[in-house]
């Protein structure tokens, strides 16, 4: 299986709020449905690697962040795109020592050992370095690209068109 992993807050939504934990601060970057249907009619599956330290922090909690990971879900499902799954670290480095947040890589080998991912085929995209070292620990491909910038530039990276 081949995936495109993504980063959720300033890949797929914008983060100019930077906690983005209410549904009326949710908004989908420009091009990420479209990236999204190009990337599926070419066979990739999508997985979301998010740190969510707000947890940890108490700004929020793990039930507002399920609940934004299904109102993004309930607006691909309109184009007939599904998330595999969403995998997210609580912990902030400050409060909590963990093994999940990036830059480590846990959660991105949790994902291709479930899914028996092609990690050679298969690409991350993040806005922040961490997102982009922690993939290459297990292998992946990576692209770096600004926050809330359009998702569409990585097409031709990953289609190589």
């Amino acid at each position: 299986m081949k995936v495109v992993f993504f980063d959720r807050d300033g890949v797929i939504n914008d983060n100019s709020t930077y906690y983005v934990y209410k549904k009326e601060h949710l908004k989908i970057n420009d091009g990420v449905i479209e990236t999204l249907i190009k990337l599926k009619e070419n066979n990739y599956e999508f997985i979301v690697i998010s740190n969510q330290s707000g947890i940890s922090k108490g700004i929020y909690t793990e039930d507002d962040t399920e609940l934004i990971n299904q109102e993004i879900n309930k607006i691909l499902s309109l184009y007939n795109i599904k998330i595999l799954e969403y995998y997210y670290c609580i912990h902030h480095p400050e409060i909590t020592l963990c093994l999940c947040r990036k830059p480590s890589s846990l959660l991105f080998e949790k994902a291709i050992a479930r899914f028996n991912i092609d990690v050679k085929k298969s690409w991350m995209v993040g806005d922040q370095q961490r997102d982009v070292d922690a993939a290459k620990k297990v292998g992946l491909n990576t692209i770096l690209i600004e926050s809330n910038s359009n998702l569409t530039a990585i097409l031709k990276k990953i289609l190589n068109e």
